[in-house]
């Protein structure tokens, strides 16, 4: 985590939230950049959605996963950090949300999604694609 989130994350919210990272095996850069890292990670991945996201599927899995694991953050970091970066989150959502359309089904598969409990309401990110993707998404989203 930054010097500044480990102020404002209380103690036990940062450790848990260490824990937490560590338990998703996330790398050490992510784990000490921490909840504002994910987010700002995200906000890069909305704009990349919004002037044409150019990676294949396999990345926009792992993108989808970043969100969800902000998601799966949220409760864990703690109040304060939670409120400073509501914001900047609605933000890029808004923005991811605004170039996607719905892929109708969990990009995951029906069994992932069954198995964690996912639903299109809650987990959109796992529901939707980008509205115009560029080639090689285009391709592996239709098995090509």
């Amino acid at each position: 985590m930054t010097a500044r989130s480990r102020e404002e994350v209380p103690a036990q919210g940062a450790a848990a939230l260490e824990v937490f990272l560590r338990s998703r095996g996330c790398p050490d850069f992510v784990v000490d950049a921490g909840l504002d890292g994910l987010i700002a990670r995200w906000e890069e991945i909305a704009a990349e959605v919004a002037k044409g996201y150019a990676a294949g599927l396999d990345d926009w899995l792992n993108d989808m996963d970043g969100r969800q694991l902000i998601e799966d953050s949220l409760p864990i970091a703690g109040r304060s950090i939670v409120r400073r970066l509501a914001a900047r989150l609605e933000a890029a959502d808004e923005i991811v949300r605004s170039h996607l359309v719905s892929a109708g089904r969990c990009v995951w598969g029906a069994g992932l999604a069954r198995q964690h409990g996912w639903t299109a309401e809650r987990e959109w990110w796992y529901f939707h694609v980008p509205r115009n993707p560029a080639a090689r998404l285009k391709s592996d989203l239709v098995g090509g």
